[in-house]
């Protein structure tokens, strides 16, 4: 992905895109996501103004670091995930977040539930930034070998490529 850096006006700051991804237990798929974009964004786009964060629909592993089987995942790519910590998702993080990520039609389901109407289009399905996949879903590998967390990242990674090209603009296409 080619990304080329665009001149802008240092007087008025751009407000900053705020993306949240969702899964169930936020310790497996929405951490993974959530460091792989943040990744990407760093390294392909510094220009672009992006907060990031995740949550899960479910309160497991709040407060809890990612599943290790993850973190060795995406450490193996490169990328260090260990500083992240599970939360759930709440009522604010729609008012709060532009974009609001759900992993598979569950946790989609379960977002808009808790969503106020006026912010319930917010809601998508993170693969659906990945079209040429075929896929909606990123499968759970919380009960999984290693092999699915690797799918996991690989998903992650093309849903997170589509995401940064969409909100970089057409001049990054």
């Amino acid at each position: 992905m080619s990304l080329q850096p665009q001149p802008r006006d240092l007087a008025a700051p751009t407000p900053a895109v705020r993306v949240l991804f969702v899964c169930m237990g936020n310790i497996c798929r929405s951490p993974t996501a959530q460091a792989v974009f943040r990744d990407l964004a760093q390294r392909l786009a510094p220009e672009l103004a992006v907060e990031v964060d995740s949550a899960g629909t479910h309160d497991y592993h709040v407060g809890r670091a990612p599943d290790e089987r993850a973190q060795e995942v995406a450490l193996a790519h490169g990328i260090d995930m260990s500083d992240l910590r599970a939360r759930q998702l709440v009522r604010e993080d729609f008012e709060r977040f532009d974009r609001i990520l759900a992993m598979d039609a569950r946790t989609y389901r379960a977002a808009l539930a808790l969503a106020p109407p006026q912010y319930r289009q917010r809601v998508q399905l993170f693969m659906e930034y990945a079209p040429h996949l075929q896929t909606s879903e990123v499968p759970d590998p919380y009960h999984c070998g290693p092999e699915v967390f690797e799918r996991v990242f690989q998903l992650t990674e093309q849903a997170a490529g589509g995401l940064l090209r969409d909100l970089a603009g057409p001049e990054a296409r």
